[in-house]
């Protein structure tokens, strides 16, 4: 049966604050702040527990391998793995940070996902994003890459490379769709960003029209979107700072799009299903949204037909943001319900709830099921954590080769509970 699963990141061993995101205020806010990996992924799979607990089906995507000391075997640092991590720390320690970094956490920039309804060859197509803006997110997509043809080596999808770095693609961070269900055609949105701000526009427009073309898109049914210079300068890095759709609903603040009344239009003549649910500046403004992530939150559509905002407990603890959304859910419109989880680790860094999944609309009978999570499953991770994560990392702790010595076996401790 198609239906929507979320595909979390399992946070990394290595998870630190080196602020390596230049745009992303949360990341910078927080650098040399003393990290806690084990709470992270803990907090990342409890996430994952309560959307199942809504009835919503659950993957996960496995950390990547940090240090990556083949990217800087490309550098020339040289020797074992030990001696290139000791090299390249003592010769540029931002340099090795980068190598170090566990922002694969955020699954939602791993790539962008076209339902089959949408595609001419009717498949799935999965395009891994190059994320080249950013060094240190750059290095991954090799990688996702390689996992996303694993756990998605069905025939009914189609995996592809990452279009070239010339042209920044952030994944689904970027990318919305709507629909009356889950599994019906819909329209796709691509989002895309305007050089020349405060903050560099991560998204190219030209990566989006390749990837439209890639999954054999219904040019009439597929729109390229404008985000909004003051939403990026205000920090906004990626469009689901600022809105997030669910099938016929588009949720989303005021200052999100540069022209969101041509937005309206087309959503308008192409789905006259769609409701949009526009937050005023006046009863949010851009600096709360962001703060809180109030729109960094997971839209989801539960039993019933109703839907459901999984949200941050920022979004929780920000007075106009609680007052909003205690307005929104005592109307009469779609979204019924609120739910307020804690993520703070991966917050911290600059990712709420929609940063750490990846939406794929599909079978679970055509996923690999090792990437597939259930309670037991969730039991033995949590145990697996709890025994391999470290519990914290601090700016210094870089550079010890005993924190890489315990990232390197938490991951293959991982990979060996998993089968994988």
């Amino acid at each position: 049966m198609i239906r929507e699963i979320n595909f979390d990141g399992l946070i990394g061993p290595t998870h630190n604050y080196a602020a390596l995101s230049f745009g992303n205020l949360a990341s910078a806010s927080n650098a040399g702040a003393i990290s806690r990996p084990r709470d992270a992924a803990l907090q990342g799979l409890a996430k994952m527990r309560f959307a199942m607990g809504l009835g919503l089906t659950q993957g996960f995507l496995l950390p990547l391998e940090r240090p990556n000391s083949a990217w800087l075997r490309q550098l020339g640092f040289a020797g074992t793995d030990a001696q290139v991590c000791a090299a390249a720390h003592g010769a540029d320690p931002r340099l090795f940070a980068q190598a170090c970094s566990a922002s694969s956490m955020w699954t939602a920039n791993a790539g962008t996902v076209s339902p089959a309804a949408d595609c001419t060859d009717g498949r799935t197509h999965i395009s891994t994003a190059n994320l080249s803006r950013m060094t240190h997110r750059s290095i991954e997509h090799p990688e996702t890459e390689a996992q996303l043809r694993l756990a998605f080596a069905h025939p009914a999808f189609a995996v592809h490379a990452a279009v070239p770095a010339t042209f920044g693609d952030e994944g689904a961070a970027n990318h919305m769709r709507l629909t009356t269900h889950h599994g019906e055609p819909g329209v796709e949105v691509f989002v895309y960003g305007e050089e020349g701000g405060k903050f560099p526009a991560r998204q190219n427009c030209r990566a989006s029209e390749a990837v439209a073309r890639r999954h054999g898109l219904d040019p009439a049914r597929t729109l390229f979107v404008a985000q909004s210079p003051a939403a990026i300068d205000a920090g906004a890095f990626h469009n689901d700072v600022v809105a997030v759709a669910n099938e016929r609903v588009l949720f989303a603040h005021e200052h999100a799009f540069a022209d969101p009344a041509a937005l309206k239009a087309d959503l308008a003549r192409l789905l006259p299903e769609a409701i949009i649910i526009e937050v005023p500046a006046s009863a949010v403004s851009l600096a709360d949204a962001i703060r809180s992530y109030l729109f960094n939150s997971q839209l989801v559509t539960v039993a019933g037909g109703s839907m459901a905002l999984i949200l941050p407990q920022e979004a929780h603890d920000c007075a106009p943001v609680k007052a909003y959304l205690d307005t929104l859910v005592a109307g009469n419109g779609p979204i019924r319900a609120v739910h307020y989880v804690q993520v703070r680790e991966s917050m911290r860094n600059g990712g709420g709830p929609a940063c750490l999944r990846l939406r794929v609309v599909a079978d679970p009978a055509t996923v690999d099921p090792r990437f597939l999570l259930d309670a037991a499953k969730a039991d033995r991770l949590e145990a697996l954590i709890a025994a391999h994560w470290p519990e914290s990392i601090g700016p210094a702790d870089l550079g010890n080769p005993a924190l890489w010595d315990q990232a390197c076996a938490a991951r293959r401790a991982l990979l060996a509970a998993l089968e994988i």
